[in-house]
């Protein structure tokens, strides 16, 4: 490969949208013939309604979606088992959970004895990062599923990152993935060789929690079998209090849904 192919490649790469398309400047060049495109995504799956959500949007594309759920030593394994019901539900090709313990290092809520913050109101979510960041944790699973993606040699990664509803955190936001894309077509032999260029997909990155929920309807998904919160019950019920709680609720307020979650203290 000449300096001159390569950085035109690396250039479409920084260049391609987050949610797949391109942008008006790379529209405009004809792809490169030679990569090698397969039908096939990898989509993590943590089992909140917004991964899975993600998960229905791959598969309603004709995606062969192969599900990717980490287990980062996060403090109840909740949304592990509602990850691989989402999983089945959506007939995903595949699904492996992997184990990275994150524990090991700590420093946030989910994976230590740090107490999950309650927010007295919606308002107050995204003034500040919360307690439940967990360290480069989007990084670390972006990076896994890039490492899959290159295996099963397919080009595009799902992943549903959110910055609306999101509790400020700074791997959400659009900068970031767009910065992880380059990364992935800089960094990886499949890229470099010029078998494929490697795609992150955040379709729901800019909807609001009623919009995803309305999507995920349309789409057949089936919200009973998602979680969401961060400080469940003995019991498994959800706290109703944490950020994820509270957004959760409002959510399928707002999008005029039930609400299939029971939460702690209802009848």
């Amino acid at each position: 490969m000449d300096a001159n192919d390569q950085k035109g490649r690396e250039g479409r790469a920084a260049g391609a949208a987050v949610d797949g398309t391109a942008s008006p400047a790379v529209e405009t060049e004809p792809r490169r013939l030679h990569l090698e495109e397969r039908g096939g995504a990898v989509v993590l799956l943590s089992g909140g309604l917004d991964s899975a959500t993600v998960l229905a949007i791959a598969r309603a594309r004709g995606t062969d979606c192969y599900a990717l759920t980490v287990d980062y030593g996060q403090r109840h394994h909740a949304e592990l088992a509602a990850a691989r019901r989402t999983a089945l539900y959506l007939g995903a090709s595949a699904h492996r959970v992997l184990e990275v313990d994150l524990r090991a290092f700590g420093g946030s809520a989910l994976t230590s004895s740090m107490p999950v913050p309650h927010p007295d109101s919606p308002e107050e979510i995204g003034r500040s990062i919360p307690s439940t960041y967990v360290p480069a944790r989007n990084t670390i699973l972006l990076s896994l599923a890039l490492a899959w993606a290159e295996v099963l040699e397919v080009n595009d990664i799902y992943i549903g990152a959110n910055s609306r509803d999101y509790s400020g955190y700074p791997d959400c936001r659009r900068e970031y993935l767009e910065a992880f894309e380059r990364l992935a077509n800089l960094a990886t032999k499949a890229s470099i060789e010029g078998k494929r260029e490697f795609r992150i997909h955040a379709p729901i990155l800019d909807l609001d929690k009623a919009q995803i929920i309305a999507k995920g309807m349309e789409l057949g998904v089936n919200f009973s079998l998602t979680h969401s919160c961060y400080d469940p019950t003995p019991e498994g019920h959800a706290c109703g209090i944490c950020d994820a709680c509270i957004l959760r609720r409002q959510g399928f307020q707002q999008a005029g849904v039930d609400d299939p979650t029971v939460y702690a203290g209802d009848d």
